[in-house]
């Protein structure tokens, strides 16, 4: 056995010392030296397969096999992207689109920021994963840093914005059952709102409103009523019947069509709330984290919760969810309560530190702000006077446009013309979520672009 295998058998060489024994090695040709039973013959290069990324591949193909290997939960668009940079996506065509959707609200710092990349590769280099069994400094460095940003005092991680609203449910039923030590039968029903959206498992799709999302799935998680979102009499008064453990309430929806809650409705809840002692949990997994050019979305209204729920941008693409809470909140939580493996490991939250960090800077939020008053003003004029055109509303950089007719074809045209857009509502918003560093030039990009493809509506309608 060789003095290099020998070595190689005990602890790591350090880099200098490992080049200086590798590059000794007198004929690259020559046979390579087995260690022990492994097999470490040259490989036959003629059988490598190529990588993904250097395979030319149509996206026909692609199309063709999602249909015969992937479970069909999605009704995709008829498009294959390989790359994006900035606000721009490529198709494996290479044709460039403007992305107004942002992975839905996902993409933050749009594809490839480079501080983002950096701080992912770095950690990738030193460590991904090791579970909650142990610390980890990029975990506990994110969650203070949410804490320092926020109403919160404490933080639990998770994977995504379903599995922080479940997380939520469970932490507002133990409250109940923790300060309430005395009572048999302590509060365990929760209020929703028309139009909302909470996730797909069961737990969250019971607080979840669009009834075809739920039907198929019965029975779900009881105990939930629904209420018109902005009812403030009807909340309270449900409020203060003593049987809900939490009111679940996004201060901007989303998915339900870019709805705005009204400072009064929030306050008169969290009024309300504390005159009980029932938990206010905002939803903030689309509109929060510098979308509404507010940190949080809620800072709007000066209204804040007992929990907050977190997910899409905070890690610029990653999976990652958050469940932000008061000490009120976490005193009644224990070990063993809850947890996750994946959740809060470090390639997720060395991301979400740059994230956060770039996002929560005044001048990155003010700017957000502006381009998203810009945006709204542009599209007033250049949209509003079109008859298919209800109303154009939104705050920052989440902002819907409602029509009097099915979006789709309107987003449909738009795709065909290199533009990225979402639908929201019963199907008749445009949902448009962009990356917040997009520029004042690619708003007037989207814009002109919207505004050519408006005849399009009054084609389906003749059709």
């Amino acid at each position: 056995m060789s003095w290099t295998t020998l070595l190689s058998l005990s602890n790591p060489l350090s880099p200098s010392l490992h080049r200086s024994l590798t590059l000794t090695r007198p004929n690259r040709s020559a046979a390579p030296i087995s260690c022990l039973s492994v097999d470490v013959s040259s490989p036959d290069l003629t059988q490598i397969q190529p990588s993904i990324h250097e395979k030319k591949i149509t996206s026909s193909e692609i199309i063709a096999d999602e249909k015969k290997f992937i479970v069909g939960t999605y009704a995709r668009a008829p498009l294959v992207l390989s790359s994006g940079k900035g606000c721009k996506l490529y198709d494996v065509e290479g044709r460039e689109y403007l992305d107004l959707t942002s992975g839905i609200a996902v993409n933050a710092l749009g594809h490839g920021d480079p501080d983002w990349v950096r701080a992912v590769t770095q950690q990738a280099e030193v460590l991904t994963h090791v579970s909650n069994v142990y610390y980890s400094v990029p975990q506990v460095e994110l969650a203070k840093r949410l804490v320092e940003g926020s109403f919160a005092d404490r933080v639990f991680f998770c994977n995504s914005g379903t599995e922080a609203n479940e997380a939520a449910i469970k932490f507002s039923r133990k409250f109940q059952r923790f300060s309430r030590p005395d009572e048999k039968n302590p509060p365990i029903e929760f209020i929703a709102f028309t139009n909302s959206f909470h996730g797909r498992t069961i737990g969250a799709l019971a607080l979840t409103n669009k009834e075809h999302y739920r039907t198929p799935f019965e029975p779900i998680m009881p105990g939930v009523t629904f209420l018109e979102y902005g009812d403030t009499q009807a909340a309270v008064q449900l409020i203060r019947s003593g049987k809900i453990a939490a009111v679940f309430v996004e201060p901007i929806q989303g998915e339900g069509g870019i709805y705005s809650a009204t400072q009064e409705f929030l306050q008169s809840v969290r009024g309300a709330c504390d005159d009980v002692g029932c938990l206010l949990v905002f939803d903030e997994v689309q509109c929060g984290l510098g979308r509404t050019g507010y940190l949080w979305a809620h800072e709007a209204f000066n209204v804040y919760p007992d929990i907050m729920t977190l997910a899409k941008p905070l890690a610029g693409g990653l999976p990652i969810g958050a469940v932000l809470v008061t000490e009120k909140v976490n005193s009644a939580i224990n070990f063993g309560d809850h947890g996750s493996t994946f959740a809060g490991n470090p390639l997720v939250c060395a991301a979400g530190i740059t994230v956060l960090d770039k996002i929560s800077d005044p001048s990155f939020l003010s700017d957000v702000s502006e381009k998203g008053n810009y945006f709204k003003e542009l599209l007033a004029k250049k949209l509003g006077h079109n008859s298919h055109v209800r109303e154009i509303r939104g705050f920052g950089l989440i902002i819907g446009i409602e029509l009097d007719v099915s979006a789709s074809p309107l987003v449909d045209a738009c795709r065909e013309s290199g533009l990225l857009v979402l639908t929201a509502g019963k199907g008749n918003v445009v949902r448009i979520v962009p990356p917040l560093v997009i520029t004042k030039e690619e708003l007037d990009q989207a814009t002109e672009v919207l505004a050519s493809c408006l005849p399009v509506l009054d084609q389906e309608i003749k059709n």
